[in-house]
């Protein structure tokens, strides 16, 4: 049975990444797997985890600063209050071509990507991600 929700600013399962970082706010374990919502933020001039795709959809809301969405093979600049929509499947990437820090929250339908972030984590530790030039 889902249960009602309330997040704190600061709550959440956290991982760093280097100087990209995310906040899982709701995941399966709290949606049945029906989606997961996580917080993410890049410091200024990070790139992304490189283009990738995956089954899920995913929906980026921007809170602050300008991200760069690749889609496909298309970049655009997305400033706060943007949405994005990514349908699974699709080659994706982000990053921060800014000079201050930037956020997005992004919405994963159905739910089950957090169970990939301990593979993420290991492997931006392993290669961690440089700066946009």
């Amino acid at each position: 049975m889902k249960t009602p929700l309330f997040i704190s600013p600061g709550q959440g399962r956290h991982y760093s990444m280097g100087r990209m970082s995310a906040v899982f706010k709701a995941d399966g374990a709290e949606t049945q797997l029906g989606y997961s919502i996580s917080e993410w933020w890049l410091e200024p001039n990070t790139r992304g985890p490189g283009p990738h795709a995956h089954a899920d959809d995913h929906v980026f809301y921007i809170i602050d600063g300008t991200i760069s969405v690749q889609i496909a093979e298309q970049w655009t600049q997305a400033a706060p209050r943007s949405y994005v929509v990514i349908p699974g499947g699709t080659l994706h990437d982000f990053e921060n071509r800014g000079a201050t820090r930037a956020g997005f929250i992004s919405i994963n339908v159905p739910g089950g990507f957090e169970g990939k972030m301990p593979y993420i984590v290991q492997a931006l530790t392993e290669h961690p991600v440089g700066d946009v030039t």
